[in-house]
C-alpha cells in the first residue's frame, strides 16, 4: 500500500485525535507529527498517539466502534487502528523511554494543530522516544539527524542526552550530531 499523503495523515489524526476527547481518553501526540507540529519536516508515515496502558483497551475499542480496522501486536507496547483512508494510527503505551503515565500526558503543553487543541509531545520526548528505539538490527540515524536539525533550538539537549545515556546509539547520534554541527558540544 502506498505512503499516505499529509493531508490523509491530518485528516486521520483528527478524527483518532476526536475518539479519544469524545471518550475521556488522555492522550498525546507524539511521533513525526508532533515534530512537524513544532516546525519538524512533514510527517508522511502514520500518527502517533501516546495513550495510558490502562486505557489502551477502551482506547482501541472506541476505534473499532468508530469503523477502524484495529490489531493488538504481539509486541505489547503499543495498538494499531487504520483509518478508513489507509492511515496507521499506532496507540502506544509503553514505549522504550519508559511507560505513559498520567504525569507524562498531563506534562505535555497543548498546541494547536490544524484547528485542533490537543497536547504534542516535546522534541525531548520524540527524539528520545526515537533514539531509544534504534537497535543493532536497524540502525538507521537519518530520520533522527533531520528531526534534531529542525529543531535543534527547541531542544534542551543536556536533557536529552540525560534521558538517552543508556543507549549506545543516543551516544552514537550524539557525536553525529556534534559533529555535523546540530549541536554543539556541552560535555567534556
Amino acid at each position: 500500500m502506498p505512503e499516505p499523503t499529509f493531508d490523509e495523515l491530518i485528516e486521520a489524526m483528527k478524527q483518532a485525535a476526536g475518539i479519544l476527547q469524545d471518550g475521556g481518553i488522555p492522550f498525546a501526540l507524539g511521533g513525526g507529527l508532533a515534530a512537524w507540529a513544532r516546525g519538524g519536516p512533514r510527517s508522511e508515515h502514520d500518527v502517533d498517539l501516546m495513550i495510558r496502558r490502562e486505557d489502551a483497551d477502551e482506547a482501541l475499542e472506541a476505534f473499532a466502534q468508530a469503523g477502524f480496522r484495529t490489531e493488538r501486536p504481539p509486541e505489547g507496547w503499543l495498538y494499531k487502528a487504520w483509518h478508513s483512508n489507509g492511515v496507521l494510527i499506532d496507540l502506544i503505551f509503553n514505549p522504550s523511554g519508559g511507560a505513559i503515565t498520567t504525569e507524562t500526558i498531563e506534562a505535555t503543553p497543548v498546541l494547536e494543530v490544524m484547528a485542533l487543541r490537543v497536547p504534542v509531545a516535546t522534541p525531548e520526548d520524540v527524539l528520545a522516544s526515537k533514539l531509544l528505539a534504534i537497535t543493532e538490527q536497524e540502525p538507521q540515524f537519518g530520520g533522527v539527524l533531520e528531526l534534531a536539525r529542525a529543531l535543534r533550538e527547541q531542544i534542551d539537549w543536556d536533557a536529552l542526552r540525560e534521558r538517552t545515556e543508556s543507549s549506545p546509539f543516543a551516544k552514537a547520534f550524539f557525536t553525529l550530531a556534534d559533529e555535523l554541527g546540530i549541536v554543539e558540544q556541552t560535555r567534556a
